[in-house]
């Protein structure tokens, strides 16, 4: 029986406290006014104020509807602006998936910059380890998935960040120290410590291992770079990680870094996004900024091809 216009219309009377004033507010005859509140007072079988005082004064059955215009009102009103904002591409969510903790590094500072220039965007930041983060994607849980492991997911679509090489980080006095690349077959006599997620999204087994038909002696799980760092340097095993997670602890001679075979191996760190979002103001703004930020924080990347 209650509809919209109605609401506007008993806000309207409590503000202005007369039928004059509130014809006035909404843009409508005093005419048009008494027609529409006599035809609700009718729908409703009872009056909802009463007449001839001033200001208006409301029965009881008016202030209960009343009651329900200011509760239900704004948000309506909220739910125009927001459309209003997502149409125009100012406003919307991006809560973000990262499958490694060494993505943090760089991340941050477009993360920062992005906060600042897009405050109508609603921010969020999960770690990937604990759900499938791309599958999560595209049920429409996260809008965006920073990935080294693409998969073939209809509606999704894979923005090239840039290009790293995965190496092997082992103590300075491990066996494997003096070797100036490492072969797979090296890997089977050695703890490899890996964050703890399933092996078809780790690098070391996708592009290196699982190729070779080799597996190591025993896996170890660390969920901190750092935390996988303290285990190589004290010889509790191997780890490995993109060559710019690596740098700052090459710097300071904590740890070696080798190469992942003959020729190296490279790989491509990609932001995932579902294709209706690509065009959006703020998530093609959003990209923008990932992929400086990276190129200004991080050493030995490479633009991805």
């Amino acid at each position: 029986m209650l509809e919209v216009k109605h609401l506007k219309t008993i806000i309207a009377l409590e503000k202005t406290g007369s039928l004059v004033e509130a014809s006035e507010s909404l843009y409508m005859t005093q005419s048009a006014l008494s027609h529409q509140i006599k035809d609700l007072e009718e729908r409703l079988n009872t009056p909802l104020f009463i007449r001839k005082t001033r200001p208006l004064r409301f029965t009881v059955a008016g202030e209960r509807v009343l009651k329900l215009a200011k509760s239900v009102m704004p948000m309506f009103t909220n739910t125009e602006r927001d459309i209003s904002r997502l149409l125009s591409g100012n406003a919307g969510r991006l809560h973000m998936a990262i499958e490694c903790h060494s993505c943090f590094q760089w991340l941050m500072p477009a993360i920062d910059v992005f906060r600042d220039q897009w405050p109508e965007v609603e921010l969020d930041l999960a770690s990937g380890f604990s759900f499938a983060p791309l599958p999560a994607l595209k049920r429409g849980d996260v809008d965006l998935v920073v990935t080294s492991d693409p998969q073939v997911l209809s509606g999704i679509h894979y923005e090239p960040l840039f290009s790293y090489q995965p190496m092997l980080a082992v103590s300075r006095h491990h066996m494997l120290a003096s070797k100036s690349y490492i072969d797979p077959e090296d890997l089977a006599t050695e703890t490899l410590i890996t964050y703890p997620v399933e092996q078809e999204r780790l690098d070391i087994f996708n592009l290196f291992l699982d190729p070779a038909g080799v597996s190591p002696h025993a896996i170890r799980h660390a969920e901190l770079t750092i935390m996988m760092l303290q285990l190589v340097a004290s010889g509790r095993g191997v780890a490995a990680l993109p060559n710019w997670a690596l740098t700052e602890y090459l710097e300071k001679d904590y740890i070696l870094a080798k190469p992942l075979g003959e020729e190296s191996c490279w790989t491509t760190l990609y932001a995932a996004v579902r294709v209706e979002q690509l065009e959006m103001p703020y998530m093609s703004e959003f990209l923008k900024d990932a992929k400086a930020s990276s190129f200004q924080q991080l050493k030995g990347i490479k633009i991805a091809n």
